[in-house]
């Protein structure tokens, strides 16, 4: 599958997306949300892909942030539209309903910063900076970072992070949740990958269940998401994978799960 600005690769269950604009530390630019937002989509409809890898060309960067170039014409209305779109290629991202892990190389900065957040999971190598310092160029994260952020690190955080443009480094970012795990750098992808083929041992119905009901807590109450808990619980109780599971457990031997 070829891509204008990103790499995209098909390993037998999961995809490694690659984001290959390299002159321009992988910056984000309208054709970029493009390709995303086409794979995305591909990823979604594709039944045999049960998990996603983002990550950036070189050690240099994840994603330096929007391009501002392309940024620096924009107006109230266009600004709008141009946020709106980027919105939306995040939003679907985060709603994937099977395991994202962004493997953070380098600079995340800006939007490559937002993009990080849309995703369940953020790995980070030992050279990572983090940070949204979209207010020293006069304006706010546009793709989703005032709420996801908040979400991961708190309002308390997230107001600093965001006001001060501070950028953190990878024990930083660990150290407040902001990724779960450091490697170095030459180790960061294949320590992703090994996590990635872990869940995917798993039995692939109650993986992507778990999932929904774990984003579900952002949207729902305490009370609504119980409920959606109790019937997606039902919902693989009625699997074949979760008979063999079971079954598998019981005559102690390993699973053989088929996504039914």
């Amino acid at each position: 599958m070829s891509y204008q600005t990103i790499i995209f690769e098909k390993k037998e269950n999961y995809v490694v997306i690659t984001l290959n604009r390299p002159d321009k530390l992988n910056a984000l630019n309208k054709q970029m949300f493009d390709d995303l937002d086409d794979a995305f989509q591909k990823i979604e409809l594709d039944r045999d892909v049960h998990g996603l890898i983002l990550t950036g060309t070189g050690e240099k960067a994840f994603a330096a942030g929007a391009d501002i170039k392309e940024l620096n014409d924009s107006d109230d209305r266009s600004g709008k539209l141009f946020s709106e779109y980027g919105s939306k290629v995040m939003k679907r991202l985060a709603e994937l309903r099977i395991p994202t892990i962004a493997a953070i190389n380098g600079f995340a900065l800006g939007g490559g910063c937002e993009l990080t957040l849309a995703c369940q999971m953020r790995f980070a190598s030992e050279n990572a900076k983090m940070g949204q310092p979209e207010v020293n160029l006069g304006i706010i994260p546009g793709y989703g970072g005032t709420q996801r952020l908040t979400q991961i690190v708190g309002k308390a955080k997230a107001m600093e992070l965001i006001l001060s443009a501070n950028m953190l480094n990878a024990e930083q970012a660990e150290k407040i949740g902001l990724v779960n795990a450091v490697y170095k750098p030459e180790e960061l992808l294949p320590k992703t990958e090994e996590f990635m083929k872990l869940i995917l041992t798993k039995g692939p119905l109650a993986v992507s269940a778990a999932v929904e009901c774990i984003n579900a807590a952002e949207e729902l109450s305490p009370l609504e998401g119980l409920a959606f808990e109790s019937r997606k619980f039902g919902e693989v109780c009625g699997t074949a994978d979760f008979k063999e599971g079971t079954n598998a457990f019981l005559e102690k031997r390993k699973a053989e799960f088929k996504g039914k």
